[in-house]
C-alpha cells in the first residue's frame, strides 16, 4: 500500500488519442492521479465532468489532472466527445498500473465479490513523489478536497 512520501510508481499509459503520457515526463508539476472503474457510468462520469469543469482552476495551480481506468484509448475517446470533458483519461487496459497504486482489490456488489478498481486518486509532487490519498472515494465534494490540498502543499 503506498503512503505519503513514497516515490510514485512510475508509468507510461496511452490516451484517449493513444499518445503514451510518462510520469516522467511530468516532472516538475504537480500530478493528480485520480483511478475510477469504467467510463459512461453515472459516479464517474460525475467525477469526469467535476474535474474538466475545474479543470483551469488546477492548472493555475500548476497541476495536470489524469484519469486512469482499465477502458480502452477508443472507449476513452468515446466518452470524452459524449460527455465534452477535457480531462486526459489513460487506458491501463492490462491494470499494471492500477495494481501498482493498489486500487485493483476485491469489491461487492448484490452479494458478489469481484476484483475491481476502487476509485481513489493521488497527488504526486513535482519531485515524483505521493503527496495526497483519498481511497474509497465518494464523488460529491471530493474536487473540492483536491484542490484544497493542493492549495495548502503549493503553500508549503
Amino acid at each position: 500500500m503506498l503512503e505519503i512520501n513514497d516515490i510514485a510508481p512510475s508509468f507510461c499509459l496511452p490516451n484517449q488519442d493513444l499518445e503514451e503520457i510518462c510520469l516522467r515526463d511530468l516532472a516538475g508539476k504537480w500530478v493528480v492521479l485520480y483511478f475510477y472503474p469504467k467510463d459512461n457510468t453515472p459516479s464517474c462520469t460525475t467525477e469526469a465532468r467535476d474535474f474538466s469543469d475545474t479543470l483551469e482552476e488546477f492548472e493555475d495551480l500548476d497541476a495536470i489532472i489524469l484519469g486512469v481506468s482499465p477502458d480502452s484509448p477508443q472507449k476513452h475517446r468515446n466518452f470524452i466527445d459524449k460527455k465534452s470533458l477535457k480531462v486526459t483519461l489513460l487506458a491501463d487496459e492490462d491494470k499494471s498500473i492500477t495494481q501498482a497504486y493498489g486500487v485493483w482489490k476485491p469489491k461487492k456488489f448484490m452479494g458478489k465479490e469481484y476484483l475491481g478498481v476502487v476509485r481513489s486518486t493521488f497527488i504526486i509532487s513535482p519531485d515524483g513523489k505521493i503527496s495526497a490519498i483519498w481511497d474509497k472515494v465518494r464523488v460529491k465534494g471530493h474536487i473540492n478536497s483536491v484542490k484544497e490540498k493542493l492549495v495548502e502543499l503549493n503553500a508549503n
